[in-house]
C-alpha cells in the first residue's frame, strides 16, 4: 500500500542521505527518474556521493554535467527519487532548479541541482518487506570515497 507522508523526508530516509559515513554506505544506490524530451522515463543511478539531504524538505544533488538526467532536470524541473529503507520503498517527488555548476577542481565539474520535496510516498506491505534495492561494489574505494566526500562537502556548502 502506498501512502503520502507529506513534503518532508522521514527520519530513516534523511539519515541515509545525510552525507555521513560514506565509506560504510558504499553500495547504496538511489534511482532518480526523469522524463526525456519524448516523455520516455529515464533512470539514473545515484550513490551517496551524489545526493545530500540538507533539510527535511530539501536535497542537493550533483550530476554529470552533460548527462541526459541533467538535461531532463534542467528542462522539466521535476523528478522522482526512489529510496529503499527499512523494508519500505520511498518515492520522493521533487521540483528541481539548476544552480551554478560545482567546480571540484581536478575532479571536474558537476551539474548542481536543488530539489524541493513536493511529496514523499511510502510503499509498504503487511505481508513482506523489501530487503534491498539496487546495490554495487566499488572497484577502487580508496579513489572513489574521497571524491564522494569532496562532492558531498561541496553539495552541503552550495546555496
Amino acid at each position: 500500500m502506498t501512502r503520502s507522508l507529506g513534503n518532508r523526508l522521514p527520519d530513516n530516509v534523511r539519515q541515509l542521505l545525510d552525507g555521513a559515513d560514506l565509506a560504510h554506505r558504499e553500495g547504496l544506490t538511489f534511482l532518480l527518474l526523469t522524463n526525456d524530451e519524448d516523455n520516455w522515463p529515464q533512470v539514473a543511478m545515484l550513490s551517496v556521493g551524489e545526493v545530500v539531504a540538507v533539510a527535511p524538505d530539501l536535497l542537493h544533488i550533483g550530476l554529470w554535467l552533460h548527462s541526459g538526467t541533467s538535461k531532463n532536470l534542467t528542462r522539466s524541473g521535476q523528478a522522482t527519487l526512489v529510496v529503499i529503507a527499512e523494508g519500505n520503498g520511498y518515492y520522493v517527488r521533487v521540483s528541481a532548479s539548476r544552480g551554478t555548476d560545482l567546480d571540484l577542481g581536478l575532479e571536474g565539474r558537476l551539474a548542481y541541482f536543488v530539489l524541493r520535496i513536493a511529496d514523499v510516498q511510502e510503499d509498504s506491505a503487511d505481508y513482506a518487506k523489501l530487503t534491498s534495492g539496487v546495490t554495487f561494489k566499488l572497484k577502487s574505494p580508496e579513489q572513489v570515497v574521497p571524491r564522494w566526500q569532496h562532492t558531498v562537502d561541496a553539495l552541503k556548502a552550495a546555496t
